[in-house]
């Protein structure tokens, strides 16, 4: 790479600068993790963030998340140093007499909900915060204490026993729990309209703002009601009669559209199973996936199921899904397991294809209604980018990817035939993973099976939290037996401060349990930080978050053994567990999580990934699970060297999925000529090397966009990476090496990123992390594209 191409790859990196910077000064916050559809920060329906999967299939929504999540317990205290609760918390325990949904608790009882708790519960909590309503209308003043203070407790009170339902139902699904959500779901939404529609809390906001006083409030007070005023805006505060009445009920169709699309994919996906008993078909399938698919047939019935001699049975579920696509030497068996993933949920019952139309259908009428030309225009008015400019960012990454893609297809084309594959010359799409990994062994002799023994999970969480120790001083205990759970396997930790005081918690549930959780990984909060839920009206609310990943479980009595992939899953969730946990801000609105813009929100998740090639950091949890032996020096920088192995391939996999989600909510008109597929298809010649199959159906479980809060911001993962990368390479300019420096400057990252959540604008953030606006040159350098932009 010569001098002679340093122009062009400085008038790209000019060109991605200036297009994100001129973008992000055009909105103030909003609530990130707010359904776009109609409910302010008033009624925040928070979606878990998800982990953008580096993985290669056409389908994606394996790694998709529970959209329906948002609990805020009513009663957490700022406990004790010793990390147990306060003498006063109680257990609740299930009894005919008694909801535990209505109960005053310290942790939420995960562990005595049931399905017939949610009817009666949840009505009498909407009665009483009715009551609750009509009250603070009738006395509202345009004071903090008189509006934003009540309206907060109010909201909590909602947020806590609803997400309390809806985690479970991610987590521990079942018919009767989806029953009693769906019967209660309009009452829930009725009132969320009722409170996003106020308008006399939305006239006390705007009397705030336009106040002498509003000089003398906070930034974090300021965005609040900015955002207040927005979301209510957004919310249908100023429609009239018939306009309104038409937008509620779009908002509740759309709920029950949503609802119904996610029970669809986790129903299709469990359907699947492909019982097999011959051995010569599940020839190349490492031991791990034997032992999984043995336990799945042993819990479907197969009693005497080994992994030696079977049966197995194959499901659709990530773990096993993938271990067929990278090693099953049958490749009619890679075949039928692909066809049915990127088909899911796209026939019989099942079918998502009409909600997808009628969902895109109500989103356009809605986004008129509110006086916009689109929905993405909805969207993009509570985030930092606008619709062009996210489009720009794509277009500009997408052209520094692409060559290395069909470099990267061709080198899999000349590799299988050197390896007497029939198949080289028409590779399809069940072999590009297969011969990617057989490609990923030969080039850089790594195999990541070999790897499994080096990542036990109590080593990788051990060396997660050391590392969190060294960079933000924070101590992460176990707390096991403090907070009721939802299943055993969950595990829940204490995080400390350098004194010795908790300032959070959070839970983790780790394994993969496809009968009854849905597939991916997530975070979400459990509650935020808040001044104003403070039980003792001194010290503030401590934040509780939750992560859940769906790794492989342990499998007789080896711990569970995770691929890199996994690591590299764990340490993103707990970015954002970070972000909520060691926030500062002490108003509940923008505290953690909150109030912070959706395609910035990503950052701190991905940033920490890059610990996982950090040497030290790797070298700390690469420890095999029987002999205690760390990983060899020589297969750590083989792993590095392999970081940027079809990185071409896996940003148009990203950037296919933007742009159709862009497309989808900008331009695609629903009942017109051109269908949806058509619009996949379209994109996919940009942003494909290999073209999806014609019946490919990834749309319909597609949940991020349909049954999350990703409607009209995918985009959001590339626009965040470019801030994540950036963000880290302050660890690189100070040098990794230099462990004084290193903490220092992770001190600067927690006072700053972590610290601020929504209180104060992200770019204002970042500069004044960074010292600087961000720049796209780390991204680029990191995935290994620099060379190929500048040559482009």
């Amino acid at each position: 790479m010569g001098s002679a191409h340093m122009p062009k790859r400085a008038l790209i990196g000019a060109l991605l600068i200036a297009n994100m910077l001129t973008a992000t000064r055009l909105s103030f916050s909003i609530q990130p993790l707010v359904r776009r559809s109609s409910y302010s920060l008033i009624c925040p329906k928070h979606f878990p963030k998800s982990r953008p999967c580096p993985l290669w299939s056409s389908s994606f929504s394996f790694c998709l998340q529970n959209p329906h999540r948002s609990p805020t317990c009513p009663s957490i205290v700022p406990f004790s140093s010793h990390c147990s609760a306060p003498s006063m918390a109680t257990v609740p325990q299930s009894t005919p007499e008694v909801n535990p949904l209505l109960l005053d608790f310290d942790f939420p009882p995960f562990d005595a909900v049931k399905a017939d708790h949610v009817i009666p519960g949840i009505r009498t909590m909407l009665n009483q915060l009715e009551n609750d309503l009509i009250e603070l209308e009738s006395k509202v003043e345009p004071t903090w204490p008189k509006l934003v203070d009540p309206l907060e407790k109010l909201v909590d009170r909602l947020s806590v026993v609803w997400g309390i339902v809806n985690h479970l139902k991610s987590v521990k699904d079942s018919s009767e729990l989806r029953s009693a959500i769906e019967e209660v779901q309009p009452d829930k939404v009725k009132f969320e309209l009722r409170l996003g529609q106020s308008k006399p809390i939305y006239n006390a906001f705007k009397a705030i703002q336009e106040s002498p006083e509003w000089q003398t409030l906070s930034d974090a007070q300021k965005r609040i009601v900015d955002s207040q005023i927005k979301q209510a805006v957004l919310s249908g505060v100023s429609l009239e009669d018939d306009k309104k009445e038409d937008f509620n009920k779009i908002q509740q169709e759309l709920e029950k559209l949503s609802q119904k699309f996610e029970e669809n994919v986790l129903d299709a996906t469990k359907k699947f199973g492909k019982l097999i008993t011959d051995k010569k078909d599940i020839e190349g399938l490492p031991a791990t996936a034997l032992g999984l698919a043995a336990q799945t047939a042993v819990s479907k019935g197969h009693k005497d199921a080994t992994a030696e001699n079977g049966p197995w049975i194959i499901t659709l579920d990530g773990p096993s899904f993938l271990s067929v696509m990278q090693h099953a030497q049958n490749r009619s068996l890679r075949k039928e397991v692909y066809y049915a993933y990127v088909t899911r949920a796209s026939s019989g019952d099942l079918d998502n294809t009409e909600i997808i139309g009628q969902i895109l259908k109500l989103r356009l009428e809605k986004a008129k209604l509110l006086g916009y030309s689109n929905y993405a225009e909805v969207s993009m008015s509570t985030k930092m980018a606008t619709v062009d400019k996210a489009e720009e960012l794509l277009e500009k990454l997408r052209s520094a990817s692409w060559d290395a893609a069909v470099q990267d297809t061709e080198d899999l084309k000349n590799f299988s035939k050197s390896q007497g594959a029939v198949e080289a010359d028409d590779l399809s799409h069940w072999d590009l993973n297969f011969w990617s990994e057989r490609l990923r062994e030969s080039k850089y002799d790594i195999n990541e099976e070999e790897l499994r023994p080096y990542f036990s999970l109590p080593k990788v969480m051990g060396g997660l939290f050391s590392l969190a120790k060294m960079l933000f001083g924070i101590d992460i205990e176990p707390a096991d037996g403090l907070a009721p759970v939802w299943n055993n396997d969950v595990r829940f930790y204490c995080v400390k401060d350098t004194a010795g005081s908790p300032i959070a918690y959070f839970y983790f549930d780790p394994y993969s349990r496809p009968s009854e959780k849905r597939g991916g990984a997530w975070m979400d909060e459990v509650v935020a930080r808040s001044r104003a839920l403070s039980r003792d009206g001194t010290k503030a609310r401590l934040p509780i978050a939750h992560m859940v990943c769906n790794q492989t479980p342990p499998v007789g009595n080896k711990p569970s053994l995770m691929t890199f992939r996994e690591v590299e899953t764990v340490f993103h969730e707990f970015g954002h567990a970070l972000q909520h946990m060691l926030t500062k801000q002490d108003e509940g609105l923008v505290s953690g999580i909150r109030g912070i813009e959706w395609d910035a929100v990503e950052l701190p998740s991905q940033f920490m990934e890059n610990w996982c090639y950090h040497r030290d950091t790797l070298m700390s949890i690469a420890k095999h699970y029987e002999t205690g032996e760390t990983l060899p020096e020589d297969v750590y920088l083989k792993l590095v060297a392999a970081r940027t192995f079809r990185a071409g391939s896996l940003s148009l996999r990203q950037i296919r999925f933007a742009t159709v989600d862009l497309e989808l909510h900008s331009k695609y008109v629903p009942g017109e000529s051109e269908t949806i597929y058509d619009v996949d298809q379209r994109v996919s010649k940009g942003t494909q090397v290999i073209p999806p199959l014609p019946e490919d159906r990834f749309l319909c479980s597609f949940s991020h966009i349909f049954a999350g809060g990703y409607a009209a911001g995918y985009y959001s993962y590339k626009w965040a990476e470019v801030l994540s990368a950036d963000a880290f390479s302050a660890f690189e300019d100070a040098g990794l090496d230099d462990e004084k420096a290193v903490e220092e400057t992770g001190k600067k990252f927690r006072e700053t990123v972590l610290a601020l959540g929504g209180g104060k604008a992200p770019l204002e953030v970042f500069v004044e992390f960074r010292g600087r606006e961000p720049s796209p040159e780390a991204l680029l350098r990191h995935n290994g594209l620099l060379s190929v932009t500048a040559s482009a």
